[in-house]
């Protein structure tokens, strides 16, 4: 006689372990793979913005350059005209004046391209856009929700009111 697993309350409980623990790991190497490649971003901009000034190609470079890697690697995403030029700006917004340190890198590499997006475009200074990116670690917002608070000025409001609720409150557990 075959044992019926489907009803079993222990073999339930094991096979709902099993899938929080898949979508973990799934979690998990997504964000992995984002974190590295917006490592390479951060290479790929210094390099654009270095080859650009030394070998004076110009705007033409990052056109061809689209184009080049685009036909060498047609089922990957991220190398279009556009996101080229993103990928310039956001390098160039976060080295610009001081240089920026690797924890900040390997902070700005957490969240996902389309937040670092929104936070160069909208932010003014450094300390800004470090601000929405804590935030956005912080509270795990999604991108409207990123928008919404750097709109509505969240970072100008935060410093004039006062609380004592990080004293007073218990740490959560």
């Amino acid at each position: 006689m075959k044992y019926d697993l489907i009803h079993d309350k222990n073999y339930k409980a094991w096979l709902a372990d099993i899938k929080t623990k898949i979508r973990s790991a799934q979690l998990k190497a997504a964000v992995t793979v984002n974190t590295q490649l917006l490592e390479f971003y951060w290479e790929l901009g210094a390099d654009i913005l270095s080859k650009q000034t030394q070998a004076k190609w110009g705007d033409g470079l990052l056109l061809q350059l689209s184009k080049d890697l685009m036909s060498e690697f047609p089922g990957m995403k991220g190398f279009s005209y556009r996101n080229l030029r993103g990928i310039k700006q956001w390098y160039s917004f976060y080295s610009k004046g001081l240089p920026i340190s690797q924890q900040s890198i390997a902070l700005i590499a957490k969240i996902p391209w389309g937040h670092n997006m929104a936070i160069i475009s909208k932010c003014k200074t450094l300390d800004e856009a470090l601000y929405y990116v804590q935030g956005t670690i912080a509270y795990n917002w999604s991108r409207s929700v990123l928008v919404h608070q750097i709109e509505s000025g969240l970072y100008k409001r935060e410093g004039k009111a006062l609380s004592n609720f990080a004293a007073t409150l218990p740490k959560p557990q």
